[in-house]
């Protein structure tokens, strides 16, 4: 019986690797996805026969590829909306994209890395796009020195201490600039992770005082220059100020 249960928990846990998948693709075909999750060709098409029969993957017959399927929308559907930041906080932040012209982005931090949890595309015809739901490093990037220097002093030490960071990342040097952050109130980036563009982000603080996110315009960097982010972070922290004001 014992067996039997560790034998259904792993079918699950397979299930979800295979879902969360689609977090960085929208579309995979089946040897992909075997290759992906490191399971045998043979397990993952009995997988995704069962996940397609109950509607959470539908497979193009043309192209024999997976995408997710609509049973995955209706849950996203009636998920709660009242402390949600991504649903709270897309007003202002299309406020903040018509007042500065630029792509804006809300992160959270899960781990070592930032959630993008929502954006707003720029208008302009060269900008910079930013998909909802992508992972990035939280090493390098405007969001991430806020989603570490902006955390409590306990913690901040903790994610400077984890041994994932990479070999090249300079430690002390990172923690000589977080007191600067914290100072001006936000950070800025250029060309850190994507050559070409430029971030300005500010801490998003709860109503309770902690630390529930990253408010960031991006942009190119020949249009986000050093001088033109100064000029835009008082109204990145005023945006971000406001957004938190609406959260518990």
């Amino acid at each position: 019986m014992a067996e039997d249960g560790k034998s259904t928990v792993r079918a699950v846990e397979r299930a979800l690797d295979l879902l969360l998948c689609f977090t960085a693709r929208k579309e995979w075909a089946m040897t992909e996805l075997a290759e992906q999750v490191g399971l045998h060709k043979s397990t993952v098409h009995r997988m995704l026969a069962t996940l397609e029969q109950r509607g959470f993957v539908a497979r193009d017959p043309a192209s024999d590829r997976y995408r997710l399927g609509l049973r995955i929308w209706e849950l996203s559907a009636n998920m709660s909306g009242a402390d949600d930041p991504a649903v709270i906080g897309l007003p202002e932040m299309e406020r903040l994209r018509d007042m500065l012209g630029e792509t804006v982005s809300l992160y959270l931090r899960d781990g070592n890395e930032r959630i993008r949890i929502q954006a707003v595309q720029s208008i302009q015809a060269i900008r910079r796009v930013a998909p909802i739901g992508m992972r990035l490093p939280l090493y390098v990037g405007a969001s991430s020195k806020v989603l570490i220097a902006f955390e409590e002093p306990a913690k901040c030490e903790e994610l400077l201490q984890d041994e994932s960071w990479p070999a090249f990342f300079d430690r002390q040097q990172y923690r000589e600039q977080l007191a600067e952050w914290r100072a001006l109130g936000y950070a800025t980036s250029v060309e850190e992770r994507e050559q070409g563009a430029a971030a300005v982000a500010a801490p998003v603080f709860s109503r309770t005082g902690k630390l529930v996110a990253a408010l960031s315009v991006s942009g190119p960097s020949n249009r986000l220059t050093p001088e033109k982010m100064r000029e835009h972070a008082p109204a990145v922290m005023e945006a971000a100020r406001r957004l938190g004001s609406m959260l518990k």
